[in-house]
């Protein structure tokens, strides 16, 4: 989880050397996805819910 966080991470800062408009919004779909990551898993893995637990392993299989 921690990896693909990073990976997303770091093309959501290649991103924002693109000006382009499909680029600014592909970015803000990649932060507001980063940002419901960091939500999901703020009070630990233990503690998510199966139905986010399942939105989380959805979440990551998306490539984007």
């Amino acid at each position: 989880m921690e990896a693909r966080k990073h990976e997303l991470l770091a093309k959501y800062n290649e991103m924002k050397a693109d000006t382009r408009r499909e680029a600014a919004e592909a970015r803000t779909r990649l932060k507001t996805r980063l940002d419901e990551l960091e939500l999901q898993l703020k009070s630990g893995w233990t503690r998510v819910t199966e139905e986010a637990r399942a939105k989380l392993h959805q979440w990551l299989d998306r490539d984007e």
